[in-house]
């Protein structure tokens, strides 16, 4: 149950980051944030004005016929991967530490180990540490698999 309580604390302080609030904020003052910034989310949407997270899923799914003919991709302001033979930058919050982990080990196709996965980020063997402690997070709440408790899979769901 602590893995939960963790992970449930650090998704709040995302949440709080991601958005710019204060990361102490009452829970009534954070989900009428919430709520208010869903208000407004949903007149844009009836205005036509949709932010897809996922375009290249969502809009084949459910966009109109005028956004599948652009279906234009969001910019994140993430720099991309393999320009010029560089390698990313290991970043510091955890969360986007998660899913650069889960990237790297679906890729991969089978296991791989804390310094393969380290090794193609810019900072390589220093975030060592930092990947293995996403994969062993993730080995606790049961999505990736090991064998010897040093490489890991990401688990495919059947």
């Amino acid at each position: 149950m602590l893995i939960l309580k963790e992970l449930h604390d650090r998704l709040d302080v995302a949440v709080s980051q991601a958005y710019g609030w204060p990361v102490d904020l009452p829970e009534e003052e954070l989900l009428a944030r919430l709520v208010e910034l869903n208000r407004e989310r949903a007149k844009e949407e009836n205005r036509g004005l949709v932010r897809w997270l996922r375009p290249d899923y969502q809009i084949p799914r459910f966009g109109s016929e005028k956004e599948k003919a652009e279906q234009i991709e969001a910019d994140f302001g993430e720099a991309a991967v393999g320009k010029a033979g560089m390698k990313p930058s290991f970043p510091s919050a955890e969360s986007e530490q998660t899913a650069l982990v889960i990237d790297a080990l679906i890729e991969t196709g089978g296991f791989a180990d804390a310094g393969a996965i380290a090794a193609r980020f810019k900072q390589g063997q220093k975030v060592r540490p930092a990947v293995a402690a996403v994969l062993a997070s993730l080995f606790r709440m049961g999505l990736v698999s090991t064998e010897d408790g040093k490489s890991f899979s990401w688990r495919r769901v059947a």
